[in-house]
């Protein structure tokens, strides 16, 4: 049975995230209906991450397994012919038997933009923010999320989420224009865990939350399964889900299968504002 490795970006505006749903409208569900009709039969579809509802991917990688071969340039055009214009196939290679897109995957990178005005065309693509913001304090407290720490003050928790400890291994801000970008790259990413901590670093950029009290958020590697509340600069409780960043301005970036998959150093906007 041939295993392809797929690359698509998506734009995650109408669907449910990737995984497929019941009474939903999914990306995943949307390329294994294309996949069963281009090949005819039923087919295995996995993929590297579960992006949420609204959510974008400018390279989600997936597997495809099924029972009938074609060439790599067939499959992604015959797959193209067949999605929505907002579900883009990349690329398709063959890949080895055992190929998982999920387990395989040896990194994530996401990337998040902030407008800092209004705009009438990329409004699905970015998440407007009127107030000015520091991005020094900001640029401090993102570097504090750097290296193995437990974030389950920033995702909400899934019944069968194991463990709440994620090793960042990159992080990165920088202006373009009118455009804030926030890169994060990690082994895996928890639910909303990158919403969380934009949403927090904006807290800080409006300076009602400290660089400190963002610091101490991330929890100790053992204990404290569940979320913490503290003290903000104006003496209410920390209540980080409140603060969830919208998912129009997130993009799940890269998947990493070696080291060279890295992004480029340079940020660069997704979907980039006019001048």
């Amino acid at each position: 049975m041939p295993t392809w490795k797929l690359t698509l970006e998506y734009d995650g505006t109408r669907y449910h995230g990737w995984q497929e749903q019941k009474n939903a409208r999914t990306v995943a569900g949307m390329v294994r209906a294309a996949a069963e009709k281009l090949l005819g039969n039923r087919v295995e579809l996995g993929g590297a991450g579960r992006t949420d509802s609204g959510v974008h991917a400018l390279a989600q990688v997936a597997h495809l397994r099924a029972g009938r071969r074609l060439s790599d340039s067939m499959l992604a055009r015959g797959l193209n012919d067949l999605l929505p214009a907002d579900i883009n196939i990349l690329k398709a290679e063959l890949a080895a038997a055992g190929f998982d897109a999920r387990r395989d995957a040896i990194g994530r990178y996401y990337l998040y933009q902030i407008s800092t005005r209004r705009t009438a065309f990329a409004k699905e693509y970015v998440w407007w923010i009127k107030d000015r913001l520091d991005v020094d304090k900001m640029r401090s407290a993102l570097e504090c999320i750097k290296g193995r720490h437990n974030f389950a003050a920033f995702c909400e928790q899934r019944p069968d989420e194991k463990s709440w400890v994620v090793e960042v291994n990159a992080v990165e801000m920088g202006i373009d224009g009118d455009l804030m970008l926030i890169r994060i790259g990690a082994s895996h990413f928890l639910w909303k865990m990158v919403r969380r901590i934009v949403g927090m670093l904006v807290e800080v950029g409006r300076e009602c939350v400290g660089v400190y009290e963002f610091m101490r958020l991330l929890l100790p590697l053992s204990g404290h399964s569940t979320m913490p509340s503290g003290p903000d600069s104006k003496g209410e409780s920390l209540n980080v889900a409140a603060h969830t960043a919208p998912p129009s301005g997130l993009f799940l970036e890269r998947v990493l299968y070696r080291e060279e998959d890295r992004p480029p150093k340079a940020l660069v906007a997704a979907f980039p504002l006019g001048s």
